[in-house]
């Protein structure tokens, strides 16, 4: 933040690149009439109706990236760990509720002095949070971080390949998953 050069130096300005940036979509009068559609002169392999030789927008980036074959292995990955983990808990979460109204007999039992069934499988719900939080985190440095930021890198080159116009129309800069293919 800085302060503004100006007629009142005392208010601040933000300088933040996506301040005034607009959202897809937001900001355009509801009242303005879309362009009507034009012949489809689209070049092969690109979207319909993006005639060719014009660059990629963010939407064909993104729908490119969402597309591949990395992205849908970070999310399988993302889907393998999360689904079981989430599961698991609920059950555990489940059993242990149940088991404190349906038999409290058992929870009751004590272990140690005043150190009973119920308190230690209440501590092992905190414990079992924490050990499901290093696991997430360690599941996602290891299987996960390394292909997402390879794939945010594709999409900041193409996005940066179509804003100076040196695009190709083919998403200027590295293609999906070219991180991968060096390997």
């Amino acid at each position: 933040m800085d302060k503004h050069e100006g007629p009142d130096p005392g208010t601040i300005r933000l300088d933040d690149p996506w301040y005034d940036a607009l959202a897809v979509g937001w900001g355009e009068g509801e009242d303005a009439a879309a362009p009507p559609p034009a012949a489809d002169r689209s070049a092969p392999g690109s979207p319909p109706g993006k005639a060719a030789g014009t660059p990629p927008t963010r939407a064909d980036i993104y729908l490119e990236v969402q597309r591949s074959a990395a992205f849908q292995e970070v999310r399988s990955r993302y889907r393998g760990f999360v689904v079981p983990a989430t599961a698991g808990f609920l059950l555990w979460y489940v059993a242990y509720v149940v088991a404190a109204t349906a038999a409290p007999g058992v929870m009751a039992r004590p272990v140690a002095g005043a150190v009973n069934v119920a308190l230690l499988a209440g501590l092992g719900q905190f414990l079992s949070t924490f050990l499901l939080t290093w696991a997430y985190a360690r599941h996602a440095r290891r299987r996960r971080d390394r292909a997402a930021l390879e794939l945010r890198w594709t999409v900041f080159e193409q996005e940066r390949g179509r804003g100076s116009g040196t695009g190709n129309g083919n998403g200027a800069g590295a293609g999906v998953g070219a991180g991968e293919a060096g390997r």
